[in-house]
């Protein structure tokens, strides 16, 4: 086996471990396997078509993120997201969000700013028509197109993995159009704070949309979501 043989080798090594360790975090977060539940190294390598190595790398993984507790002797069990969890996910977010928006400030590029305009503008149409579902994709859609703006992939790959760890509740706090009207107002804000160039207030309006988000989380009572696991 030549050096490139090798190089493929483990790419596609690390490669199928990625693949399996989302699936098995999506599986998790989206509520497919309860708080307490065993993850059965055997059955989700057969569902997935593949060996219980990246299976167990996966595992191993996701015990370094809090999802995954292994037991010794006895396997991998499924901790899940706890309201308390939520609550620190937020205020952490409100924080990196906020650098996120003042970095977009200098680095945003042309063709980002515009995207940015049009998702608020399509934002706008579809609460006017009560579009609840598109909303929600267009919600995501800006939330990354800022990450994207800021240009620190660190800063991007942290703010990705905190937005999906909340996705279930996320779709809930964007359920009622009083909420996505809201919400949009406030991306509308920080994209005209990072058009004219403003980072403080760029930065203060990221840092309080998160905690209105969260706010309206503990009105509306959405924990439970996470009880239920």
């Amino acid at each position: 086996m030549n050096d490139y043989d090798v190089r493929r080798d483990v790419s596609d090594q690390y490669s199928l471990r990625g693949r399996v360790f989302h699936k098995i975090r999506d599986d998790i977060l989206n509520g497919k396997y309860k708080e307490g539940e065993e993850l059965k190294e055997v059955s989700i390598g057969h569902e997935m078509g593949v060996s219980r190595t990246p299976v167990r790398e996966a595992l191993r993984q996701l015990e370094l993120e809090g999802l995954v507790q292994i037991i010794p002797n006895r396997g991998a069990f499924v901790t899940g997201i706890q309201a308390k969890d939520v609550h620190d996910i937020y205020m952490i977010r409100s924080r990196l969000e906020g650098l996120c928006a003042r970095w977009a400030c200098e680095n945003i590029t042309k063709e980002q700013l515009e995207a940015m305009e049009e998702n608020v503008y399509l934002a706008e149409f579809h609460v006017t028509k009560g579009n609840m579902e598109q909303i929600a994709e267009l919600d995501n859609s800006f939330h990354r197109i800022l990450y994207a703006a800021c240009d620190s992939k660190m800063l991007e790959h942290l703010l990705i993995d905190y937005h999906e760890y909340v996705m279930r509740i996320r779709k809930k706090t964007l359920s009622t159009i009083e909420r996505a009207t809201q919400s949009n107002k406030e991306h509308h804000g920080i994209m005209e704070a990072i058009k004219m160039k403003d980072a403080n207030l760029a930065e203060r309006l990221a840092d309080e949309h998160m905690k209105q988000a969260y706010d309206n989380m503990v009105k509306n009572g959405l924990f439970d979501l996470y009880r239920e696991q």
